[in-house]
Order: structure tokens, then sequence, then C-alpha cells
């Protein structure tokens, strides 16, 4: 290998060592907000099926990201909460 060969793939393979580390480190956070993500659209689909019901039976909700956001982080309890408060604030 020459001197020129060394000098132009060592900062790739240093630069790609880096990325690992950091990929590394950030592995339980990067995984606890994907899980967030995927909670908070499960969330929007649910409040997406049940808005047109829900304007039927009085129990309406927004679509939007604050509702999906405390559906995706504490569930059907999470709903309950959402429907009381819409109760109490009308």
């Amino acid at each position: 290998m020459t001197g020129e060969m060394l000098a132009r793939t060592l900062p790739w393979v240093g630069g790609s060592l880096a990325l690992l580390a950091v990929l590394a480190l950030l592995r339980r956070p990067l995984g606890g907000l994907l899980r967030l993500a995927f909670r908070t659209g499960a969330g929007y689909l649910c409040l997406s099926v049940l808005a047109p019901v829900g304007q039927f039976i009085g129990a309406g909700l927004g679509i939007n990201l604050f509702n999906s956001l405390v559906l995706g982080i504490l569930g059907v309890p999470g709903l309950g909460l959402l429907l009381m408060l819409n109760w109490v604030l009308r």
C-alpha cells in the first residue's frame, strides 16, 4: 500500500469507526424515540378511526399531534383522560 493510498483511506476508516461508536452510544435513546414515534402513529390511527364514530356518541376528539402523543405515551388510559378532559372543558 502506498502512502498516498493510505492517506486517502485512513480518514474514511476513522470516520466510519467514529460513526459506529456514536450509533452504539445512542442506540437506546434512538430506540426509545423510534418506539415513541411508532406508538404516536398508532395513536393517530386510533384517533382517525374513532373520530367519525365519536361525533355520533358525543365523544369527539380532535386529530392532532398532542392527542396522538398522549395516546402514544399513555395508551388506553390516555384515551379516557382525553375524553374526560374534553367533557370537563365543554
